[in-house]
């Protein structure tokens, strides 16, 4: 097995509080639906919040308005799972979303964050080292970006010329001007990114290092702090992925992704094209090129890893 060391990150100030998380979350859901989405009526022309007020909240999930108050406050360290699920369907929240509720509400802090060190299966690099014409990665926590093969550094660039914090999809996507014009809906791929970073403050509220990166594309990134503060959850597990390849123009792509049965913070995400669809001849064109395929002016290297 692989040990991939962490890579050392300054500190941001502050750490990501699962109270103020689970605050902000809950108001956010409760802000996006109206009254007649949930079958109430609605009293007045004018009111005084958007969206569902607590009261109203905590009607359908048939809980008092100081219990759902105190919750909403970041005081649900000993909420139940029923009244989470209530809560979830009166939200209509989705799996994903109701599982980042899950995991703020029953979070607990700890003394002294402790990071693991992420690892790699050996086998996992032969496995994409043999998916000829298929970009694969394997993707750990934080979007950091463990291990690719050939294919994926011919549409994607050479990340091995990177520096192993630089190895990062939210980082690469919010700070490198080149994957603006990369993605065909940068707007699309930058939200996917920061909503599968809120799952990872979720479930690891104290990881320093998701943290660090948190405050640092807040401080760089004007559209990463407006699409951070959205509180938006999501795994994606497939989809459509449109790229604009510099050497062979419009790839259309077809994203899919599986997480590891013993590693399941890691995922391992393919992408592959139709068949005899222009797209599919366009990957076969990259593959020829092998070494000598480049992005950008970029060469790009056999098999690698972060």
């Amino acid at each position: 097995m692989d040990e991939y060391p962490e890579p050392v990150h300054e500190l941001a100030a502050g750490a990501l509080d699962p109270r103020a998380e689970l605050s902000e979350f809950l108001r956010t859901r409760r802000a996006r639906l109206k009254p007649e989405d949930v079958g109430l009526r609605s009293f007045g022309r004018y009111r005084r919040v958007p969206g569902l007020r607590r009261e109203e909240l905590a009607q359908l999930a048939g809980v008092s308005v100081a219990y759902y108050t105190r919750l909403e406050q970041g005081n649900g360290r000993h909420v139940s799972p029923e009244v989470l699920d209530a809560i979830a369907r009166a939200l209509r929240l989705s799996d994903a979303e109701h599982a980042h509720l899950t995991h703020l509400a029953k979070s607990k802090q700890k003394k002294k964050p402790a990071v693991r060190t992420q690892q790699v299966r050996s086998p996992l690099r032969t496995l994409l080292d043999t998916m000829d014409g298929v970009p694969a990665i394997l993707v750990g926590r934080r979007s950091d970006i463990l291990l690719w093969n050939r294919m994926a550094a011919a549409v994607f660039g050479d990340w091995a010329e990177l520096p192993t914090r630089e190895q990062n999809w939210a980082r690469l996507v919010f700070l490198r001007p080149e994957y603006r014009d990369l993605f065909v809906d940068w707007e699309h791929k930058a939200s996917d990114v920061v909503a599968q970073l809120r799952m990872d403050a979720g479930s690891h509220p104290n990881d320093p290092r998701l943290s660090a990166l948190v405050g640092e594309l807040s401080v760089k990134s004007e559209e990463f702090r407006r699409l951070w503060a959205t509180h938006d959850v999501k795994e994606k597990c497939h989809g459509n992925q449109r790229l604009h390849h510099p050497l062979v123009g419009e790839l259309d792509l077809r994203l899919e992704s599986f997480h590891q049965a013993d590693a399941h913070e890691q995922m391992l995400v393919t992408y592959h094209a139709e068949p005899n669809s222009p797209s599919a001849e366009a990957l076969r064109l990259l593959a020829s090129w092998g070494a000598d395929a480049t992005r950008a002016g970029t060469s790009t290297p056999s098999a690698r890893t972060a």
